[in-house]
């Protein structure tokens, strides 16, 4: 998966989650004066994409890994829109440099063999909307991974507020809705934190190894090195053993082709575009809509349970998310 917390070096893709197209890139600013007259309604439809398309990729994974092997569906997904974007940057004579492939190796790893590969075999017991809310709490641990990595603690009131009140959210999903949910669903939350917390990883190294280059270009290479790696692993763990494209249910090739074009493609073709007319503060604010979006369609189509104890947690991470994103800009710049 742009994040709150980072807003200065936005995220190409959207929250770990569900987004396939994250890489780090430093893009500048959009210039007030020289921003061309945008059309109204394509704001709002971009806006739309990246609120309601990436909130609702929590639910068509569910569906996807119904009947197709979990580390498969992310490595197709991935593979099919990393060689659509690499097209595009061959289209656009974008080359790739050897330092931009080794880079796309380890952020491969991080993103998508952990980070989305826990994510898709967890749902196969995970509730969607409660994956999301887990998925949520991410810009603590990249706050807390970023500090670490740099040993320098800097704190306020704001941030720390956020920081407890985030991990108390997720303790308050994990301590009853996880346990409470259905043999193999704590397993899977555990799971879902664990890829939060490799995707923190990587954006780390991705913000700390200053690697430039067209934004596409890197999405695409990581995307592409992420799937080889998912089905390299997933062929090596057995999932080819009893799986047949026949065996796959109409509902699981809808939702991975979802996942290709609308989650892969068209949202982060509208998030690229308004990081290039609007802040990354104001993009970023699809990571407070997402899970919403989720638990509702998780709630609604696939009848996953919202009680007041997710309702509350909900609040509780969404808020937590705000106060980290608001105590993150208060802090003094680095000298």
């Amino acid at each position: 998966m742009p994040k709150p917390s980072v807003p200065s070096l936005p995220l190409i893709g959207e929250t770990m989650s569900t987004d396939s197209t994250a890489v780090v890139a430093s893009l500048p600013a959009p210039v007030a004066s020289a921003r061309p007259r945008l059309n109204r309604a394509g704001v709002i439809l971009a806006f739309l994409s990246i609120y309601l398309i990436w909130g609702s990729t929590y639910l068509a994974i569910r569906y996807a890994v119904e009947t197709i092997p979990p580390l498969y569906t992310a490595g197709l997904r991935h593979l099919t829109a990393g060689s659509i974007l690499l097209a595009w940057c061959l289209a656009k004579r974008l080359r790739p440099t050897w330092s931009q492939v080794r880079a796309s190796l380890i952020i491969g790893f991080f993103f998508f063999l952990i980070g989305h590969g826990t994510l898709h075999w967890a749902e196969q017991k995970v509730p969607s909307g409660l994956a999301s809310l887990l998925i949520a709490s991410e810009p603590i641990w990249v706050f807390l991974l970023s500090a670490a990595a740099a040993r320098r603690w800097r704190w306020n009131g704001t941030l720390l507020a956020g920081i407890l009140l985030g991990f108390g959210g997720v303790g308050l999903l994990m301590g009853r809705s996880a346990l409470n949910s259905g043999p193999g669903v704590f397993i899977g939350s555990l799971a879902v934190v664990l890829g939060a917390l490799s995707w923190s990883v990587g954006i780390v190294y991705s913000r700390r190894s200053h690697l430039s280059g067209h934004p596409l270009l890197l999405s695409a290479l990581s995307l592409l090195a992420g799937s080889f790696q998912l089905l390299l692993v997933g062929t090596a763990v057995g999932e080819y053993r009893g799986f047949s494209f026949a065996s796959v249910s109409l509902r699981s090739w809808l939702a991975l082709g979802y996942l290709i074009l609308f989650g892969s493609v068209v949202a982060f073709t509208a998030y690229n575009w308004l990081l290039e007319h609007y802040s990354p503060t104001l993009v970023a604010t699809h990571t407070y809509v997402n899970p919403i979006v989720a638990v509702l369609l998780g709630w609604l189509f696939a009848g996953e349970a919202v009680t007041l104890n997710v309702l509350l947690s909900t609040v509780m991470v969404i808020g937590a998310v705000m106060l980290v994103d608001r105590g993150m800009a208060r802090l003094p710049e680095s000298s």
